[in-house]
C-alpha cells in the first residue's frame, strides 16, 4: 500500500513538474540568447553621415510634389533623421557628432523632467505671470514663468515636408511626441534663426486667420497673452530655445506618394521671435497626446512612424489613419495617460531580458503610481532610452555578464559599458528584449543597443540611468519598428521592419 502511495506522489510531481514548464512556456516566448551585430556596417554609416556626399542639404524641389489638396481620412509624410539637414562642416568626425547628439539628449531629457515635476505639482497656467502686453512682441526675458513645455534644440532628433498656407509653402517641421504646440517661424521677425526655407509670410496665405484672446484655443495654452485682442503665445524649451509670437489658425498640407492632402484651422504659433539650434527646420509639429496636439485637432484616430537609422540618409514614413497605422502590430502593449498630464505617451512594459533571461526588475520600477510619478514612456526625439538607476544596473550587470569576451574601453559622455571592436568583422552579444503583458516581447537588434561612438570601433550600450523617475524608451531603441498609437482602442503597437 504504502508502494501505491509513493508511485502515485511521483506521478503528481511529474505531472506538476510537466503542467509548470508547459505554463511557463506559454507565458515567455522564446527569445534568442544571442543577437550578431555587424561592426564594419555600423562604421561604414559614421563615415558616410560625415561625407561631403551624404551631409548635402537637401534640395526641397527633390522632396516636394505638387501640393494639390483634397479630403482625405488619412496622409503620409515622408520622415527623415535630424542630421540629413545639417551642413557638412558642422562636425570634423564621428566622436564630435556623437558628443553633440548626447549633450542634446540629456537637456532635452531634463526638461522632458522638469514639464512632467510641473505638472505633476499642480502648477497650472493660473498660477504663471502673464506674459507682456506690450505692442510689440515681448522678448523672453520680458516673459515670467518656468519651463512648461516642449524638450531640448529642436525638440525633435526627425523631420517631414510640411505645406504651410494656402498656396501651400513647402517647409521642413520637426516632429516631436513630446510636444503639443505646433509652431512655425513667420515674418516679420523681430529674431528668427537661419533654416533651410524661406521664412513663412502670413500676408501671402489666404488661410491665415489669428485666434482671438477668448478663443478656447488659446485658453489651452499653458502660457499666452494679448495685444489688441489677438492671442500671443510663448513655448520654452530646456536649453535656453524659445518661441513667441502669433497664436494663429492655418492650413496644413502634407504630401504623400502621388498625392496630398490639406487640413484647415489648424492651431499654432506664428513665431516672430525664436531662439535656438534648429538645424534649418522651420518649427515643430506637435504629436503629443495635449489637446493643442496635431492629431487631437484632426481627431485622429491612430498614427504611426518608422524611425530609420539616424545614420542613414533613407527616409521613412510617419501616417496618419489607415495604411500602416491601422493594421496589426506584431507586438501591441497597452497604451496608458497620465492623468496629471496628457502629452506623453505611457506604455505598459512589464520586464526587460538579456540574453533570453528575464531579469530580476521589479515590475515598479515601470509602473505610474497615482501621483502621476513613474511609469516609461515611448518618444520620438529622446535618444537614449533612459531606466531608474537600479533598474539600469541591473540591466548593464547582465549585458557585461554576457560580453565577457569583449575587449572593454572607457565610457565615452554618458555610456559607462564601451568595447573596442576595431578588430572584429562580427560580434554576438546577448539579445536584449522589452516584455509587455500576455507574454507580448519586443527583441531589439544589436544595432538598436550597442552603437558606435566614433569611426575607430567604440561601440557602447545605448542605455542610460536617470534619477528621475519617469523612464524613457528613446529613438535608438524604436529604429527600423513601425510605433503605432492606436488612440481609439489604447495600444502602443511595436512592428519591426515595417519602415
Amino acid at each position: 500500500m504504502a508502494e501505491k502511495g509513493l508511485a502515485f506522489s511521483f506521478i503528481l510531481f511529474f505531472f506538476f513538474l510537466f503542467f509548470s514548464s508547459t505554463v511557463l512556456c506559454r507565458n515567455s516566448p522564446q527569445i534568442l540568447k544571442t543577437t550578431k551585430l555587424d561592426v564594419p556596417s555600423s562604421l561604414q554609416k559614421t563615415l558616410e553621415i560625415i561625407s561631403q556626399k551624404t551631409h548635402q542639404t537637401l534640395n526641397p524641389e527633390e522632396e516636394s510634389e505638387t501640393l494639390s489638396s483634397f479630403s482625405s481620412s488619412s496622409f503620409t509624410l515622408r520622415l527623415h533623421s535630424r542630421d540629413s539637414l545639417r551642413t557638412p562642416t558642422t562636425h570634423k568626425d564621428y566622436k564630435t557628432l556623437t558628443l553633440a547628439r548626447l549633450a542634446r539628449d540629456s537637456a532635452r531629457v531634463e526638461s522632458l523632467n522638469t514639464k512632467l515635476d510641473l505638472a505633476i505639482k499642480g502648477i497650472k497656467k493660473s498660477d504663471l505671470k502673464p506674459m507682456q502686453t506690450d505692442p510689440t512682441i515681448a522678448k523672453p526675458e520680458d516673459l515670467q514663468g518656468p519651463v512648461i513645455s516642449g524638450t531640448s534644440q529642436g525638440s525633435g532628433e526627425y523631420f517631414s515636408r510640411v505645406g504651410i498656407g494656402h498656396p501651400p509653402k513647402p517647409t521642413y517641421m520637426v516632429l516631436d511626441t513630446g510636444s503639443d504646440v505646433t509652431w512655425v517661424q513667420c515674418s516679420p521677425c523681430s529674431d528668427c534663426y537661419q533654416q533651410s526655407d524661406p521664412i513663412f509670410e502670413p500676408s501671402a496665405s489666404s488661410s491665415f486667420a489669428p485666434l482671438t484672446c477668448d478663443s478656447q484655443q488659446c485658453n489651452t495654452l499653458d502660457l499666452s497673452s494679448c495685444r489688441n485682442n489677438t492671442c500671443l503665445y510663448q513655448v520654452s524649451y530646456g536649453d535656453g530655445s524659445y518661441t513667441v509670437g502669433d497664436f494663429v489658425t492655418e492650413s496644413l498640407t502634407f504630401s504623400g506618394a502621388g498625392d496630398s492632402s490639406s487640413v484647415n484651422n489648424i492651431a499654432l504659433g506664428c513665431g516672430h521671435d525664436n531662439e535656438g539650434l534648429f538645424v534649418g527646420a522651420a518649427g515643430l509639429l506637435g504629436l503629443g497626446g495635449g489637446k493643442l496636439s496635431f492629431p487631437s485637432q484632426v481627431s485622429a484616430t491612430s498614427f504611426s512612424y518608422c524611425l530609420v537609422n539616424r545614420d542613414s540618409s533613407s527616409a521613412s514614413t510617419v501616417q496618419f489613419g489607415g495604411g500602416d497605422s491601422a493594421s496589426a502590430p506584431t507586438v501591441a502593449a497597452p497604451l496608458l495617460r497620465n492623468q496629471k498630464l496628457d502629452t506623453f505617451y505611457y506604455v505598459g512594459l512589464t520586464g526587460i531580458s538579456v540574453g533570453g533571461q528575464l531579469l530580476s526588475i521589479p515590475a515598479s520600477s515601470f509602473e505610474m503610481d497615482e501621483s502621476g510619478n513613474g511609469g516609461i514612456i515611448v518618444d520620438s526625439g529622446t535618444a537614449v532610452t533612459r531606466l531608474q538607476t537600479d533598474a539600469y544596473n541591473t540591466l548593464r550587470d547582465a549585458f557585461v555578464s554576457g560580453t565577457k569576451n569583449l575587449p572593454t574601453t572607457s565610457g565615452v559622455a554618458l555610456f559607462d559599458t564601451c568595447y573596442d571592436l576595431s578588430n572584429r568583422s562580427s560580434v554576438d552579444v546577448p539579445t536584449v528584449a522589452f516584455h509587455f503583458s500576455e507574454g507580448k516581447s519586443l527583441e531589439l537588434p544589436a544595432t538598436n543597443y550597442l552603437v558606435p561612438v566614433d569611426s575607430s570601433g567604440t561601440f557602447c550600450f545605448a542605455f542610460a540611468p536617470t534619477t528621475s523617475s519617469l523612464s524613457i524608451i528613446g529613438n535608438i531603441q524604436q529604429q527600423g519598428t513601425r510605433v503605432s498609437f492606436d488612440l481609439d482602442h489604447s495600444l502602443v503597437g511595436f512592428s519591426p521592419n515595417k519602415c
